[in-house]
């Protein structure tokens, strides 16, 4: 091997070493929790090599030696270390070693989580957005029409960079790092379970250093990563000692090379000591022994090259003076970040959402002569003609595919008209499903993905809270997640416990999503087009009791097609029913605050009262139109929030209290909340069902309640 190579692995691994040295006499100043990555510095440094700028790495948080390969300095990651303001990556918002990047001179860098494994499935996603821009990159693709640039990508631009276009990433590859403790998670699987499926050109390097925490690898697993993916065809797997540079180097370049040239995912099994502790919070001295100690020491990769270039005539002075040369820059970087100053607190609440184009209603919401259409076949409308206009649109979920287009239909026609590398089905794998949407936005792609009812959201739910709704936020804006996630929701008809539930106060307790609820198949079409240029995480929850207007009184949520330009910004509630004037004026009059199925039981109910009822639909969760609900709330003085959901505990209440701070001045009676019972599950039988639903008798006796108070 070239030995300008191995002293260049050499000064990183002294570099590594004085950093390690370096936080450890420091601890007081290094307060913030922190690995460093003493044991593994060969492997990483050896597959930090292997990187074009035109790849793809998501590192984890033990990649220190990898992260300084990629050609990020001591300085840079100290900033993050100490959190300060400065730091390149999340400006004092991550953990050490949780870099993201997007640049033209390195490998692009997605959001890192903390959460073991959780990263595995963006990555691949990471890698199957590669593969369908590079089927779609050739002049005559199959079906569909070449993919090409648009306006679309323009929130994914940022200061000296942007998406490739399709051509852009072929050849590239994807490095997904991981310890090997974090194999155990049944995420990992899904996403090995869609790389070999779909031969996605992806490398996974698990870094084993037999432990996990305090618990050993006989403790916690009864195979290592090599042994256990045997179990996935078509993945190609091998091990080698990460211990050893040279060796490492070899390993790692002939397997990026594999995956450059043959486009199929190869797991990487490197055996690694561990010489540091788990954490600066999590001590080696609290759970391992001196034997196990001076075990992983006799594999020190630092002392094991250093040996080699005495072996090859390197002089023993010229290494002296090159582990004083990093021990040098170390010190200096580390008095300078320790010198950089803290985040601006004024900063705190910038780049939880990347800015929206949508911020106002536009097209025609009524054209002369539209036919009415129902709700379901306004959100195919809706993402047909988005199809239509944008290739980097993409439609998968559970049978959403051509045989069957949707278990309500609702993608019913789009497989055949754009084909099935467009419109596709998954596994049942919610997690991977939501969280592959984060590598695919990634790579420039628009993926509208699905659950098939808000029952089965929980599974993918890691994914929402750890990848997806974080991403803006800790990468300082530069990895917005741009999805749309469609969620049937509601109970009608005897659909039972798992096909039922109403999860909103679910989903909305996750910060850095987007929720819309539409009520009517105009709200549906219009709200799904402006879910489709925000460049945010956007979760549609749509009642399919309303789909086709089948739950008798809800004719209402059918309405005349809207036009292809059509398009309703977020947090824009809507007076679906006016109180009279009199009745206002008189102080004989209520709102109801409600969204979704409540608006059909809301006017409904209405009708037993004289133009004393106004009726808001709420259109969008969050944001949420609180200068209309404050003001309508102000004016009547009396008001009811309305939900299916189970009424403790819900949006619904806490929209309640935050109404009743607001307008308390202007209220003549409490806010009160109706919603279903509080039942952990709806049950199946149909009387039962409706026993815990509200209804327009339930609703009209609240309203009799509040008006005569």
């Amino acid at each position: 091997m070239d030995i300008n190579l191995l002293l260049k692995a050499y000064r990183y691994m002294s570099q590594v070493k004085a950093m390690a040295d370096t936080y450890e006499a420091n601890r007081s100043i290094c307060k913030y929790v922190h690995s460093t990555s003493r044991g593994h510095e060969a492997i990483q440094l050896a597959t930090a090599f292997q990187l074009h700028p035109t790849d793809f790495v998501s590192p984890y948080y033990r990649d220190e030696s990898l992260i300084l390969g990629l050609g990020f300095t001591p300085y840079q990651q100290m900033l993050q270390l100490l959190a300060k303001g400065d730091d390149i990556f999340t400006g004092g918002r991550e953990y050490y070693s949780h870099p993201n990047y997007r640049g033209t001179d390195k490998p692009t860098i997605i959001h890192q989580s903390s959460a073991t494994g959780m990263q595995v499935i963006p990555t691949t996603g990471i890698a199957q957005g590669i593969q369908y821009k590079e089927s779609q990159a050739s002049p005559n693709p199959s079906q569909g029409g070449a993919l090409k640039s648009s306006n679309f990508l323009e929130p994914f631009k940022s200061k000296g960079s942007e998406v490739p276009p399709c051509g852009g990433f072929r050849g590239a590859i994807v490095i997904c790092s991981l310890g090997d403790a974090s194999m155990t998670e049944g995420e990992v699987s899904e996403a090995f379970q869609f790389a070999v499926l779909k031969q996605l050109p992806i490398i996974y390097l698990v870094q084993d250093n037999n432990w996990g925490i305090s618990v050993t690898a006989a403790e916690a697993r009864a195979m290592n990563a090599y042994e256990f993916v045997a179990g996935f065809k078509g993945m190609n797997r091998v091990q080698v000692d990460g211990s050893d540079f040279e060796a490492s180097y070899s390993v790692m370049k002939e397997v990026c090379e594999f995956v450059r040239r043959e486009r199929k995912p190869y797991l990487v099994h490197a055996q690694v000591p561990l010489l540091g502790h788990h954490t600066s919070g999590v001590r080696k001295e609290h759970y391992r022994t001196e034997e196990d100690w001076l075990k992983h020491l006799a594999h020190d990769p630092n002392a094991k090259l250093r040996k080699k270039l005495l072996e090859r005539g390197i002089s023993e002075s010229e290494l002296v003076n090159m582990e004083k040369e990093a021990s040098k820059l170390v010190t200096q970087d580390f008095a300078k970040a320790v010198a950089a100053a803290d985040p601006d607190p004024a900063t705190v609440e910038d780049h939880v959402f990347a800015p929206t184009p949508v911020n106002e209603e536009k097209g025609e919401r009524n054209p002369a002569g539209s036919e009415k259409i129902i709700m379901v076949d306004a959100a195919l409308f809706a993402i047909r003609e988005i199809m239509e206009q944008h290739p980097e649109a993409i439609l998968y979920g559970q049978d959403v595919g051509k045989r069957l287009g949707g278990v309500f239909r609702e993608a019913a026609t789009l497989a055949d008209q754009f084909g099935e590398h467009r419109v596709f089905n998954t596994a049942i794998q919610e997690a991977y499903v939501v969280g592959s949407a984060v590598g695919m936005s990634a790579v420039g792609l628009k993926p509208i993905v699905e659950v098939q009812f808000g029952d089965y959201i929980y599974p993918g739910f890691n994914q929402l809270v750890t990848e997806v709704s974080k991403s803006c936020y800790l990468t300082c804006g530069k990895f917005p997640v741009s999805m749309i996630l469609r969620v049937p929701v509601g109970a009608y008809g005897g659909g039972g416990p798992y096909h039922s539930g109403s999860v909103e106060t679910t989903v909305l307790s996750i910060k850095g999503l987007k929720v819309a609820y539409p009520s009517n198949a105009a709200d549906m079409k219009g709200l799904m087009k402006a879910a489709y240029y925000d460049p945010n995480p956007v979760v549609m929850l749509e009642h399919k009791g309303l789909y086709w207007s089948k739950v008798p009184g809800t004719e209402d949520a059918k309405t005349p097609e809207p036009s292809k330009d059509y398009i309703l910004p977020f947090g824009k509630a809507n007076i679906v029913l006016h109180a009279g004037k009199v009745r206002i004026e008189q102080g004989e009059s209520c709102v109801i605050i409600t969204y979704g199925m409540g608006v059909y039981w809301a006017k409904a109910a209405a009708k037993n009262f004289s133009q004393q009822i106004e009726v808001v639909d709420l259109r969008t969760l969050f944001p949420l139109d609180e200068e209309l609900i404050f003001e309508r709330v102000r004016l009547h003085g009396k008001c009811l929030v309305l939900t299916e959901e189970q009424q403790n505990n819900s949006f619904a209440e806490a929209l309640a209290g935050r109404i009743s701070k607001n307008c308390f001045q202007s209220l003549d009676a409490a806010v009160e909340v109706l919603g279903a019972l509080n039942l952990p599950a709806v049950p199946m039988n149909i009387g039962l069902e409706q026993a815990m639903l509200p209804n327009a008798q339930k609703v009209t006796d609240v309203l009799k309640r509040i008006l005569i108070s």
